[in-house]
């Protein structure tokens, strides 16, 4: 699953993929409706490709939590976000046994189970392993 073009836009709903750069901003695309639009360049844009979440001992890429999901459901779509606090962690634990309960905010998992529903609904989720996933598992071990 290729996240590196995947952002998300403070203030505006859903996920975007990156079309290219303007002299202003950005030019997206909506991945739920296919809408193009720009977006400033003041505008706060996290690209997924960098997002992670905390586990007790380090941190996890998001699209090696979204192959883990897309594993656990068969590519089929997973909990809803709209969900209770406790149900999500329930569920979380599963995806990911040693993920830090400190860190790891009930807003976290309701951003991050909508986002893996919007990138499945699109069609975007695959059961192929994070390339970078696998290199920096490597790294850190030595």
């Amino acid at each position: 699953m290729d996240l590196t073009k995947i952002i998300s836009i403070s203030g505006k709903p859903g996920l975007f993929n990156l079309i290219k750069q303007s002299r202003t901003g950005f030019i997206v695309e909506s991945v739920e409706t296919g809408k193009k639009t720009s977006v400033s360049s003041s505008n706060n844009v996290s690209l997924l490709a960098n997002v992670a979440m905390y586990t007790v001992d380090t941190e996890i890429p998001l699209a090696e939590v979204f192959y883990k999901i897309a594993e656990k459901e068969n590519l089929g779509p997973t909990i809803s976000h709209k969900e209770s606090g406790s149900k999500l962690h329930e569920y979380f634990a599963e995806v990911l046994p040693d993920y830090d309960k400190d860190r790891v905010y009930d807003s976290d998992l309701k951003k991050l189970f909508q986002w893996y529903n919007v990138l499945q609904k699109a069609g975007l989720v695959d059961l192929d392993r994070p390339e970078e996933v696998e290199e920096e598992k490597v790294t850190e071990t030595k």
